[in-house]
């Protein structure tokens, strides 16, 4: 899924808390091992209910962005980009590098800390938190070029995030990677005070590994 990367402005809002809420997805269903091994394509998602729709549109009023996003099963990658109508050529490969703790603390509070490179040599941060309710933002972090509401759409669920994004090139990506540039030197002011008013207490960014890429 492809995200437009904003330049940061000149201007940097206070971090203030964002509010959380809970997402919203399918219930899962446990197989019996008679029917696991009948099963032999992943069992397709419930249809989002009347009430659930309700407040995706909701959501969707208070977001700057909607992405719709899809999980594709190994194996039939190829049929799927046919079906979709995708153009492999034309297509803009990315490799996403996470950070977290081993413990992935981050995750657990609802915190994403993410760098991607991008075909070009280009690459792009984020600073994300989900899942958020975008009538609690404060008004300051709206007025950031930088900042984004974003509803991810998925079969079976949807869920709301706020995130501040930032630019920086490929190889700085892979400097941090290799451990040759500290993390926190690939986030802008913006980012790393969003950061601070997020993430769990004490946790600071150069406590985090890497995981993938991706």
């Amino acid at each position: 899924t492809s995200e437009t990367t904003t330049i940061p402005a000149k201007r940097t809002p206070s971090a203030k808390p964002v509010k959380t809420m809970k997402a919203v997805a399918a219930p899962k269903k446990t197989l019996t091992p008679r029917k696991a091994a009948k099963s032999a394509q992943p069992a397709l998602a419930k249809p989002l209910t009347s009430e659930q729709i309700i407040e995706m549109f909701t959501l969707v009023k208070g977001a700057t962005s909607v992405e719709l996003k899809l999980s594709v099963p190994v194996g039939v990658g190829r049929a799927t980009v046919k079906s979709i109508g995708l153009d492999p050529v034309e297509a803009q490969p990315r490799q996403a590098f996470f950070f977290d703790t081993p413990d992935l603390a981050l995750s657990q509070a609802g915190v994403v800390v993410r760098a991607r490179r991008i075909q070009g040599g280009d690459g792009d941060t984020v600073i994300k938190l989900r899942p958020v309710d975008p009538a609690t933002i404060d008004p300051d972090l709206r007025r950031s070029a930088a900042f984004k509401i974003e509803v991810d759409a998925m079969p079976g669920g949807f869920v709301c995030s706020a995130s501040f994004k930032g630019v920086c090139s490929g190889q700085e990506v892979l400097d941090v990677a290799s451990g040759e540039m500290p993390l926190r030197k690939l986030f802008s002011k913006e980012q790393r005070a969003f950061y601070d008013a997020h993430a769990p207490a004490g946790l600071t960014m150069d406590q985090l590994v890497l995981l993938g890429p991706t």
